[in-house]
């Protein structure tokens, strides 16, 4: 008898969805219907409890289908995603180019979905498959053909953060560089626009005038023309495709002039192409300006991680063990930790010696410093009062509370909002839309009997003056600034749309006063025993506490101060 023929199975895929609009029983039978007849699915079932299906299918079934069918099939679906990549982008210049490179990512085999902050310019990619080197390949190259530069970003939160903040400061220089020169350039050209002073004929020669617009036009609109090349090339447009035709158009129409009439002193427009470049260059300039300083909660968090630390090794004779001051990357878990007083605790550990006051206002929002003993947690970044502290190290680096504080707010500073999906659909068709209108005008006036002049010019005023910059960097920006200010003053946010809809708010509970107030307490109430003065009490109060550095100790001695001078004050007994 012979043996069935068993196929060899493709490998199969798991992948999970939120099914948003079911109503009963039979919604998830359509759904698991729906799902079930995307060609490559071997089983879809759902879950109208938990709102979810899970579905098995080859490898190469991209989640987008999965999405498609449901949403044919009249529900809402969103991958969810096992795990996720980050990709630091570059290139991008406008929200239509964000939005090319979420979708270039999105079709790759593994990926559930993609989010690319124009701001940040960073891209984070949800997978439904473990994140392997050959999987980030693929994202990469995925970058790469739709016409940007990727590369991967390590997950750990402790990349130096002064080295990315000192490349975003050296490209806004250069940008700031490329203005002033670009600035000098074309103001020669611009000056006969604002009148003529007698016996002085500010207009240039011609040929000057080419001259010092073609440095502008090729040297520094050049950025303009790879980037337009790169989105022509992917089949699609963006703001430099915009400027490129514009100004190219421009400067087109002003040698042809020149040479069409030689003798002559012909109406040229060389400051048109010029003004423009030069103007988007300073807007590139302000927009690098914006996003570094809306980076600076995550520098100022950063700040507070101390970057060598001060441990206690065991000689190797067995004699006394000897403190040694190292970079805070030699760090390990185990490793003791010796932190003396006014320092920031290094790492998150548990204290071995030593009692101490530590403030943790960066973690909990108390303003009063917490005592801490043998046995107690601490944390990174954290200051210690008054005491030398021991302290065995239970996590460092990406692992430490103060290092997912600051991957929280990096990814709320990431995410999208509600409102920027409404911008992602508008800027899809923004540029096509955009050409199409300027071909009108350019056609319309023809058509009217205008010269070929005057519809170029128009035509090109329509391209130089829709370019998308804002629209695609307002809203990232807004919630970089917005979860930025909240984290330097101890909030929080854990996402966007928290953000977007924190407007309609109207009642706040706090779970303790000690995230309201000042952190520095005051005496309020001091009341003498019968026979005592009440200025002399107070004073000798002060005197008993003027050498302790705890927080009411120095509310009774700033209290006393004030109420007493100075030399009334009797010194403090040792």
């Amino acid at each position: 008898m012979n043996e069935p023929l068993v196929a060899e199975r493709a490998e199969a895929a798991v992948a999970e969805l939120e099914i948003h609009g079911m109503t009963c029983a039979s919604c998830a039978t359509r759904v698991e219907k729906a799902l079930a007849r995307v060609p490559g699915v071997t089983r879809a079932s759902v879950n109208l409890a938990t709102e979810k299906a899970t579905v098995e299918a080859s490898a190469g079934v991209a989640p987008a289908k999965l999405v498609a069918a449901v949403e044919k099939a009249g529900y809402e679906a969103v991958p969810v995603a096992t795990e996720t990549a980050t990709l630091a982008i570059g290139g991008m210049t406008c929200a239509s180019c964000a939005n090319r490179v979420e979708k270039a990512l999105s079709r790759v085999p593994g990926a559930a979905g993609a989010n690319v902050n124009l701001a940040t310019e960073q891209a984070t990619v949800n997978l439904r498959a473990p994140l392997t080197g050959e999987l980030r390949d693929q994202l990469v190259a995925a970058v790469k053909k739709a016409g940007y530069e990727a590369s991967p970003l390590a997950a750990e939160a402790d990349i130096p953060f002064p080295a990315k903040s000192a490349a975003a400061s050296d490209a806004a220089r250069r940008e700031w560089r490329a203005v002033l020169i670009s600035a000098v350039l074309t103001v020669p050209l611009v000056l006969p626009m604002f009148g003529h002073w007698p016996g002085f004929d500010w207009m240039l020669p011609g040929v000057a005038q080419l001259a010092l617009a073609s440095v502008v036009q090729f040297a520094f609109g050049a950025r303009f023309y790879r980037a337009a090349w790169k989105a022509v090339r992917a089949g699609a447009g963006n703001m430099d495709l915009l400027v490129a035709l514009g100004t190219s158009a421009a400067y087109g129409v002003s040698v042809y002039a020149m040479l069409a009439h030689p003798g002559d002193m012909a109406h040229l427009y060389f400051e048109a192409s010029a003004v423009v470049i030069t103007l988007v260059r300073f807007g590139k300039w302000l927009e690098a300006r914006a996003k570094r300083q809306t980076t600076d909660a995550i520098r100022a968090l950063n700040a507070l991680r101390p970057d060598r630390a001060r441990i206690r090794v065991e000689a190797a004779n067995g004699s006394n063990a000897e403190e040694r001051e190292v970079p805070l990357a030699q760090v390990r878990v185990g490793t003791l930790v010796v932190v003396r007083p006014g320092e920031r605790l290094p790492v998150d550990g548990v204290v071995i010696e030593g009692r101490s006051h530590v403030d943790e206002s960066l973690i909990t929002g108390e303003s009063l410093p917490v005592p801490k003993a043998p046995d107690d947690s601490v944390t990174a970044g954290s200051i210690n009062g008054e005491g030398a502290m021991a302290v065995r190290t239970t996590a460092i680096g990406a692992e430490t509370t103060l290092a997912r504080i600051i991957r929280l707010v990096e990814n709320a500073q990431a995410e999208k909002a509600p409102i920027q999906r409404l911008v992602d659909r508008v800027s899809a068709v923004f540029v096509p839309a955009i050409l199409v209108i300027a071909a009108i005008t350019l056609g319309g006036w023809l058509f009217a009997g205008a010269n070929a002049e005057t519809a170029i010019l128009d035509a090109v005023a329509v391209l130089v003056i829709a370019c998308p910059c804002a629209l695609g960097l307002a809203t990232p920006a807004a919630i970089m600034a917005g979860t930025g200010v909240a984290a330097r003053h101890g909030v929080l946010i854990k996402d966007a749309e928290a953000l977007e809809t924190a407007h309609n708010v109207s009642v706040v509970a706090f779970d303790k006063t000690g995230t309201l107030t000042l952190g520095q307490p005051s005496l309020t109430a001091f009341e003498a025993a019968e026979g005592f003065d009440r200025r002399a009490a107070l004073a000798l109060a002060a005197a008993v506490q003027r050498q302790s550095d705890h927080p009411l100790a120095k509310a009774v001695v700033q209290a006393a101060q004030a109420h007493a001078p100075a030399n009334a004050m009797p010194a403090a007994a040792h």
